[in-house]
């Protein structure tokens, strides 16, 4: 599957409608409460469609009515010019939260509603799944369309063009990705939803004196670092053993002139230890700093063996010197050779750095409380309608 081209959410927090163009490389910027958590956390909602679990997501952040756009469903003339305070309207459409991506090969799009009062539930409060469609090309369009839920009911196309139903009783708390892949009918959705399972997410890797990636750990063939970072010592023995080796070396030589490191082997337990110069001795990861942590842990998810189709790092910058956002840029632009990449971030420092190895920059600010992209203009996109 190619990279994904377009990005859409609409009705998410101060996302009213936003739709962005992303690349392999990109980097989303922007001030404080421009969006850019709103942008991480919506691409988390779309991999948890894949796993099964975007309700209860949605759940743990207070139901649909606290993720709901808070404004009015549009602005007029008059108050975008502010000649006229900003005030509710009537209604027209359904309430709706639209998630939904597109590439070359394929396109994607999921909307939830609110459940009907009908029958009564104590369960009242979750959200329901109105609408999914999978397409072909970037743009959803009547002729392109594959698959489509509408409700309960699942249809698929045939090559030959013609529609089928599949399913009848979908449940609103299920999506047509866990519930109608199958390798022999519904290859593509099975090839989606694997996808989608794969992105991989790093958000704030704990370097406390109590976080898991400073102590000992029993070590096996870890390609993927863990998110919470426990199994460090054994994905960089991983990365030396079957993977980019001298990568490795070369990032942390990078960061730390003279620098290098190594995994110390005890009865099965692993433990990461690092030499700087001028030390007459190892340092292991109890007593390095936060910042020296955060960035070998960085370092272990860039250069994973197994990369990949999407790669999303939010605000890795944290804890780090600015010294180390030049090698951070250098080491995700040698991550964006074999995965995409989306790195949200507020370091004017990081931010030039990636731009200057080719990332796309998305600069987010805020409208009358909403979330815009200024000086560009949004992609062509459908929602399927309900």
């Amino acid at each position: 599957m190619s990279i994904i081209s377009r990005l859409c959410i609409s009705g998410y927090r101060s996302l009213r409608d936003v739709r962005l163009e992303i690349g392999q490389l990109t980097v989303v910027t922007g001030a404080n409460g421009s969006g850019k958590s709103s942008l991480y956390r919506a691409l988390r909602l779309l991999a948890d469609v894949a796993q099964g679990r975007i309700i209860q997501s949605l759940a743990l952040e207070g139901g649909l009515p606290s993720v709901l756009w808070a404004g009015p469903e549009a602005f007029s003339r008059s108050m975008k010019a502010g000649t006229q305070a900003v005030q509710g309207t009537v209604r027209k459409n359904a309430v709706s939260l639209k998630l939904g991506f597109s590439s070359d090969d394929y396109g994607f799009a999921i909307d939830l509603g609110l459940p009907l009062p009908c029958p009564p539930s104590v369960f009242d409060r979750d959200p329901e799944i109105k609408v999914e469609s999978i397409w072909t090309g970037p743009l959803l369009g009547r002729s392109n369309t594959f698959a489509q839920r509408k409700g309960s009911a699942v249809s698929l196309r045939n090559q030959e063009g013609a529609w089928r139903s599949v399913m009848t009783d979908l449940r609103a708390y299920d999506s047509m990705l866990t519930h109608c892949s199958d390798p022999r009918d519904a290859a593509e959705l099975l090839l989606l939803r694997e996808n989608l399972r794969s992105w991989r997410f790093y958000d704030h890797f704990r370097t406390d004196s109590d976080a898991p990636a400073r102590r000992r750990q029993i070590g096996t063939r870890t390609p993927v670092l863990a998110s919470d970072g426990a199994d460090l010592a054994a994905a960089i023995a991983t990365i030396q053993e079957i993977g980019a080796e001298d990568e490795l070396a070369t990032a942390v030589a990078d960061a730390f002139p003279g620098g290098s490191i190594d995994v110390r082997q005890d009865g099965g337990y692993f433990e990461i230890e690092m030499r700087q110069h001028g030390l007459l001795r190892p340092l292991d990861a109890a007593e390095l700093s936060d910042g020296t942590l955060r960035y070998l842990l960085l370092v272990a998810a860039l250069l994973s063996p197994r990369p990949p189709p999407l790669m999303i790092l939010n605000e890795p910058e944290t804890s780090l010197h600015p010294d180390l956002l030049p090698p951070l840029a250098r080491l995700v632009a040698t991550a964006s050779r074999h995965s995409q990449v989306i790195v949200v971030s507020h370091a004017a420092a990081l931010v030039s750095a990636l731009q200057e190895a080719g990332a796309r920059r998305i600069v987010l600010e805020k409208e009358l409380g909403e979330t815009v992209v200024p000086g560009e203009e949004p992609p062509v996109w459908n929602w399927p309608s309900r």
